[in-house]
């Protein structure tokens, strides 16, 4: 099969070694992974504005470039979700190329059906359960269920609880959503640091040392909070997690 790798803008700017971790990833489980040149963004911040018109000319690339493969991999719930909902609307799919995204961790376990990572991670880690993949991709089971209601496991749980030496922490609200929502925390930036604060409160109730997501962008936003604060926490892309990339190094100041 053919398979290419969409590296999310923030990835390709903010975070390089996210990209080349995924790499490493889906070779690991001896994945011949593409990865288009003439990729450019998904167009997500302009269809949340709703800037459509301009969006269309990125959703036309997007479908031209990833014509031809039968899985393009998205290291990205936020963008995987925007390209799944927008990118057909807008006209850019007439390859049917948005249809066949998936999430990285979706495709290791539904679709390739990926044994246990083989990198240990000797370190306490809990799972940000981005609101984009729980509840526009369904990879997941959200609170609002209520007890007793079915719902998948998320992807990325069922991988990190077959890692080597990690031990998966759980806080006491698993799926709050941690405040960033692209232009919400610039329009309301008082609400999304509360939010971003009551998160990392609660990973730290749980004993984590490593937060990790599907999702860059929310910790790019969590990340930015404990740094300022000196929070004995750091983040890092499930990905990297999975290869057994070292954790940053920790703070060894407390809060002011």
């Amino acid at each position: 099969m053919r398979v290419a790798l969409f590296i999310p803008c923030y990835v390709d700017q903010l975070y390089p070694d996210v990209g080349f971790a995924c790499l490493e990833l889906l070779e690991a489980y001896g994945i011949q992974v593409e990865v288009p040149a003439g990729q450019t963004c998904c167009g997500q911040l302009l269809t949340n504005r709703g800037a459509l018109r301009a969006a269309r000319p990125l959703a036309r690339r997007f479908g031209a470039v990833f014509a031809g493969y039968d899985h393009v991999i998205c290291p990205s719930g936020s963008c995987a979700a925007a390209l799944w909902r927008e990118v057909h609307g807008l006209g850019g799919d007439a390859p049917g190329a948005a249809a066949r995204v998936v999430e990285l961790c979706q495709f290791l376990v539904t679709v390739l059906g990926a044994p246990p990572s083989a990198a240990a991670f000797p370190h306490r880690v809990a799972l940000h359960e981005s609101c984009h993949a729980l509840r526009e991709l369904g990879l997941g089971r959200p609170s609002e269920l209520g007890p007793g209601m079915a719902g998948p496991e998320n992807p990325a749980r069922q991988l990190l609880r077959g890692v080597p030496e990690l031990s998966l922490v759980e806080p006491a609200r698993r799926d709050e959503c941690c405040g960033f929502g692209g232009s919400f925390s610039v329009v309301e930036p008082d609400v999304s640091v509360r939010m971003g604060n009551d998160r990392i409160l609660d990973f730290e109730h749980a004993g984590a040392q490593v937060v990790t997501s599907t999702d860059m962008s929310c910790l790019m936003h969590l990340s930015g909070l404990m740094r300022r604060q000196r929070r004995p926490l750091t983040v890092m892309h499930i990905s990297q997690v999975l290869v057994g990339r070292s954790p940053p190094q920790l703070p060894r100041t407390e809060p002011e």
